[in-house]
């Protein structure tokens, strides 16, 4: 039987006890199905192989040997991750379009006795829902901005904002970037089409009728691009407001990057990032001030002449809901602040 997928979907309320993805593991590693498993029935090597066979020697032999390697591979899956799964498991397949991949397993595991459906189209009719989701669908639901200047804690008040019942997208998290010059975590963001995945997926578990809160962001998080959809809603949204003393705000970003001081040659590489913004005297005296350790005034330095004269250039006319001056950036005041935020505009 073959599943077609809905418009919109629901990731997490398909009707399945597992979504398997069948294909190649570096197919899977570009993008899949959130929470799907990876039971490849051709390895890169072997799809590969028999993808040069169909082509330069004879399509006979290319699907009897791929036939070979997909009962081969489906063996071990039966004997290994599969071998608990008892006679009620009812699991989705899918490979690129739907076709011999996933058609050829789902064979072998509905002799098995299992219920077995197959993804109509495949990982490529799923990629369509994605898109039109996210670029050609309006956002599902009101957007209101966190904004301020770069160290006023935007991205923990976002979690103190979930921790008071309010929904956020978490944007940075999502793509693995906080957002900044500054701003890797020390690991490879996902793929744009695994963004996409990851966002839509938390998309679909939003009330459509309650606001959701997101940092303001440009149109790009580290190479992630934001999907039009969510961009548009982002540029119409109305804004909270949030601003701190410059010693505060350096204090946060002393604790927000300690991968970045605990890492003097790559703290020097994102400084010099910045030459062809700022005067060379000016970047040459934050070099001078991280190889002394004096990260307060390093980041002081830093906001009050790079990142507000930037935010200021590039600040979007928002009408703000509501402004909030903080005088510290602790947890207990971001969650007074978050619980404002909540009382005054809603969750």
């Amino acid at each position: 039987m073959s599943f077609a997928l809905p418009a919109f979907p629901d990731l997490g309320a398909l009707p399945f006890d597992d979504v398997v993805d069948v294909r190649a593991p570096s197919e899977y590693a570009e993008d899949h199905i959130p929470g799907a498993i990876n039971l490849p029935v051709l390895s890169d090597a072997e799809r590969a192989r028999v993808g040069t066979i169909y082509v330069r020697q004879d399509r006979f032999l290319a699907r009897k040997v791929g036939a070979a390697l997909v009962s081969r591979n489906a063996a071990c899956h039966l004997e290994g991750p599969l071998a608990d799964r008892d006679g009620s498991w009812r699991p989705l397949i899918y490979c690129w379009r739907g076709g011999q991949r996933s058609g050829s397993f789902a064979t072998i595991l509905s002799q098995v006795g299992w219920r077995v459906e197959v993804l109509d189209g495949g990982y490529r009719s799923y990629r369509r829902a994605v898109k039109t989701a996210l670029y050609d669908t309006a956002f599902p639901c009101p957007v209101i901005v966190i904004d301020g200047g770069t160290g006023t804690a935007k991205t923990r008040l976002l979690n103190h904002l979930a921790a008071a019942g309010a929904q956020v997208l978490d944007l940075e998290g999502l793509a693995d970037h906080r957002g900044s010059n500054f701003g890797g975590w020390g690991r490879d963001q996902p793929s744009q089409k695994m963004f996409e995945s990851r966002l839509l997926r938390r998309i679909a578990e939003l009330d459509p009728v309650r606001p959701v809160f997101v940092e303001a962001e440009s149109n790009a998080i580290g190479r992630i691009l934001l999907p039009p959809s969510l961009w548009r809603a982002m540029g119409e949204a109305d804004a909270v407001r949030l601003t701190a003393p410059l010693a505060a705000r350096a204090r946060h970003l002393i604790d927000a990057y300690p991968d970045l001081t605990a890492d003097a040659d790559r703290l020097a590489a994102r400084i010099d990032a910045l030459r062809p913004y700022r005067p060379r005297d000016l970047v040459e005296g934050w070099h001078d001030l991280a190889r002394a350790g004096d990260f307060a005034a390093l980041c002081e330095g830093l906001i009050e002449h790079h990142y507000d004269p930037a935010y200021a250039r590039g600040r979007k006319p928002r009408p703000t809901v509501l402004a909030v001056a903080m005088e510290h950036l602790d947890e207990a005041t971001l969650a007074r602040t978050a619980a404002r935020i909540v009382d005054g505009i809603g969750s």
